[in-house]
């Protein structure tokens, strides 16, 4: 899924401001080539429902910096409970 929202956390740890990852897909440009599958299937899980908590995972820095995060993936749902998207917490 593309990004839709970057705290400043994100950017301190990543380097990247929200401009630069805004629209962009985040397993596409971000995520390590051997975690891509992985970090795909935890993202796809959230929009079936099933939620992962302390996936662990390498993230690529701006400057190209290699650092381990730590995913919550939770569905997000509309008024309704229909999943409309996934909200991913990483630490």
């Amino acid at each position: 899924g593309n990004v839709n929202e970057w705290n400043v956390k994100s950017m301190q740890i990543t380097g990247y401001s929200k401009e630069d990852v805004l629209g962009r897909g985040l397993v596409e440009h971000f995520i390590t080539d051997e975690y891509k599958d992985a970090v795909r299937a935890v993202l796809d899980n959230a929009l079936r429902g099933i939620e992962s908590a302390n996936f662990e995972f390498p993230l690529f820095t701006k400057s190209g910096e290699r650092v381990e995060v730590l995913l919550n993936a939770t569905s997000r749902r509309d008024v309704e409970g229909k999943i409309i998207g996934v909200i991913g917490v990483g630490q």
